[in-house]
């Protein structure tokens, strides 16, 4: 897939979709309207209508009856038809990107792998091809009280309410409903209604790649529309990337008819930096990292602990990412730093940095260059200075904000990157791999990078520990979310 701002896309392009899909068909919004705003203009670019209640009801009701016939289908089947919604979908890059770029602010640069390329081409093809394997399990002979032997198969659990957060509005959403297509489940799509732009749009594209009537749904709308959902008795798995405030009340929700769930939440990710590391080969890559998209991402390794003996070096060293951190226009290709999502978010994000300060905390760096007159920007800060239990340390901030602590040796290193309610992600910089592996196998995270690691994989599992979530997602641990395990067993 190819797609540049530079190759003639529409720079203020945005969806004209308004339209829900629900059962096959677009449908006009029968709720409450609002507004979507640009978050690096402050422009209104759309006002779009959410779902009624009756609405909800009826795209629950349309993946119910598509249940059946899509669970039917061969796992060959399913994955000719995300294969073709795939395609779709990249060739449609040069709408999806605008679309994500105007109403999320990520900077295009960022934008286009990480936001259209990738969730497509690697994480839904993925998928696709997921929908192929046979999970059958045979157990064997077993001679007690009598022969027999037995099987254990997987099948489609249901309905699957899928719940996606702002920052990332096309991955998130294909790696809910890319699972469960291929896990042979119906979806009823529900994105933020800070983002509702791509969504919509991925509506239209389901429609132009085919999808069977009832198996790919998207409905629009604020909490209330969310919370019925959530707890509806016709929806047999919820899946929910957000905070881990709203996770809970989703938990609770879904809870009412035992409906399981799966959480991907918030997270105060650790980035360990042992006392081998040349850190003037790291210290840049570690902010700009954890700077991306504004820091609006959960594994964002926003929380650093540095040996002691590195901490004068690694803030010198590091001194050049903030020159090199670029706040503004997420068009333009220089920009690597964008707008908060909203003026509350932007307020919330500038209180931990002055309550920090007020605390005794310092701003070690910082860009200092005045943001833009318009947009919900912050210039990005490290803080330190300040106790591990300092709320800027404790709390995901979800804004271009890092602190920094040193440690004395590696024990405790570990034992400050446990000392968080969360668990999502972590990283470990040391030379010595056998260290690295020995400190990444004690850091209570569901995925620990070393040295960096690489790219998020399409066939490893991403979630996390304590209140970064239930459950995870990608992979095989990711597709068993969506499927049930029945044990067959027979006399011989």
């Amino acid at each position: 897939m190819t797609a540049t701002a530079d190759a003639g896309i529409d720079q203020g392009w945005v969806p004209d979709v308004r339209t829900l899909l629900i059962g096959g068909r677009m449908v006009e919004p029968e709720g409450e309207r609002w507004e979507v705003v640009n978050p690096a203009t402050e422009e209104v670019i759309a006002t779009v209508g959410g779902a009624s209640a009756a609405q909800v009801d009826a795209a629950v009701a349309a993946a119910r009856e598509a249940f059946g016939p899509w669970a039917a289908l061969s796992g060959e089947e399913r994955a000719r038809h995300i294969h073709r919604f795939a395609d779709v979908l990249e060739k449609a890059a040069d709408r999806l990107l605008p679309s994500i770029v105007n109403e999320v602010g990520t900077p295009v640069a960022l934008a286009e792998y990480l936001q259209v390329k990738m969730a497509v081409d690697e994480h839904l093809r993925w998928a696709a091809e997921a929908a192929k394997v046979d999970r059958t399990v045979h157990l064997g002979g077993y001679d007690k009280p009598h022969p027999t032997e037995s099987d254990v198969v997987h099948q489609p659990v249901g309905v699957v309410a899928a719940i996606t957060g702002y920052n990332y509005p096309l991955n998130l959403a294909i790696f809910k409903f890319g699972a469960a297509l291929a896990a042979g489940c119906p979806v009823v799509l529900f994105p933020s209604p800070r983002t509702p732009l791509t969504t919509l749009l991925l509506g239209e594209l389901a429609q132009e790649a085919g999808l069977p009537a009832g198996v790919f749904n998207v409905i629009v709308g604020g909490t209330d529309v969310g919370v019925q959902l959530s707890s509806h008795r016709g929806v047999d798995r919820v899946s929910f990337t957000g905070s881990d405030g709203v996770g809970a009340k989703i938990m609770a929700q879904a809870a009412e008819n035992l409906v399981g769930v799966t959480l991907e939440l918030g997270g105060k990710s650790p980035s360990i930096v042992t006392d081998d590391v040349d850190v003037k080969k790291i210290a840049v890559e570690m902010h700009l990292r954890w700077a991306r998209n504004g820091g609006q991402g959960c594994a964002a390794l926003a929380r650093l602990l540095v040996h002691q003996s590195q901490y004068d070096e690694f803030l010198e060293a590091g001194a050049s990412a903030f020159d090199q951190m670029v706040v503004g226009d997420p068009w333009d290709r220089a920009t690597n730093i964008g707008p908060m999502i909203r003026p509350d978010h932007r307020a919330r994000v500038q209180g931990f940095i002055d309550e920090a300060v007020e605390q005794g905390g310092s701003k070690l760096l910082e860009v200092t260059k005045p943001v833009p007159e318009k947009g919900y920007f912050v210039n990005p800060v490290l803080l330190g200075d300040l106790p591990h239990s300092a709320r800027a340390v404790q709390e995901e901030i979800f804004g271009p904000v890092a602190v920094i602590v040193p440690f004395k040796d590696t024990e405790e290193a570990i034992r400050l990157a446990n000392d968080t309610a969360y668990g999502l992600a972590a990283n470990v910089w040391c030379d010595d791999l056998v260290e690295a592996r020995r400190i990444a196998e004690q850091v209570r995270a569901g995925t620990v990078w070393i040295n960096g690691g690489g790219a998020m994989r399409p066939d490893a599992p991403f979630g996390g520990y304590g209140r970064s979530g239930v459950g995870r997602e990608l992979g095989e641990w990711g597709m068993k979310e969506y499927l049930e395990v029945k044990h067959i067993q027979w006399r011989l």
